[in-house]
């Protein structure tokens, strides 16, 4: 007991050292950890609202196939049939929205830079996958002088 009370100033050094840990814990955490966090789970409540403020910029694919028809059935069944339309041509919510669509028209993507994003050389594609090294397989051509680009078989 003598030595507990003679160790008396070493847990009181402790204990302060604890309090001034959880003290410190919650100044950081009143500071930095936004409010609604934890409300919900491992979320912020004010989250999902501020994803809604954010403008839609894709359409998606049921819009597009609403108008290009034509296209949706040239996709069906080919390699790309599982790509969405905006994929390569970008985010079209504008487009599909405008009530002049011809207005908001996208550019056209270039083909040679396109078809490389997915399909240039490269080790880290799976095997079977299409790759090739532009330069070797269309030395400077456009891949749509050889592919139909939603259908890409060769004709």
């Amino acid at each position: 007991m003598h030595e507990l009370i003679r160790d008396k100033e070493h847990l009181f050094r402790l204990a302060l050292l604890f309090v001034v840990g959880i003290v410190l814990f919650l100044v950081v955490r009143g500071l930095f950890v936004p409010e609604g966090f934890g409300e919900i789970g491992h979320y912020r409540v004010g989250a999902l609202e501020d994803n809604r403020d954010h403008p839609l910029t894709f359409a998606g694919r049921a819009v597009c196939a609403d108008c290009h028809g034509d296209v949706v059935e040239a996709k069906s069944g080919g390699k790309h049939a599982g790509i969405g339309c905006e994929a390569c041509h970008g985010p079209q919510a504008a487009h599909a929205r405008s009530d002049d669509p011809s207005s908001a028209k996208p550019e056209k993507p270039d083909p040679v830079n396109l078809c490389l994003v997915c399909h240039r050389n490269n080790v880290a594609k799976p095997a079977g996958f299409p790759r090739i090294d532009p330069n070797k397989h269309n030395a400077g051509a456009s891949c749509h002088d050889c592919h139909a680009p939603h259908n890409p078989g060769l004709g």
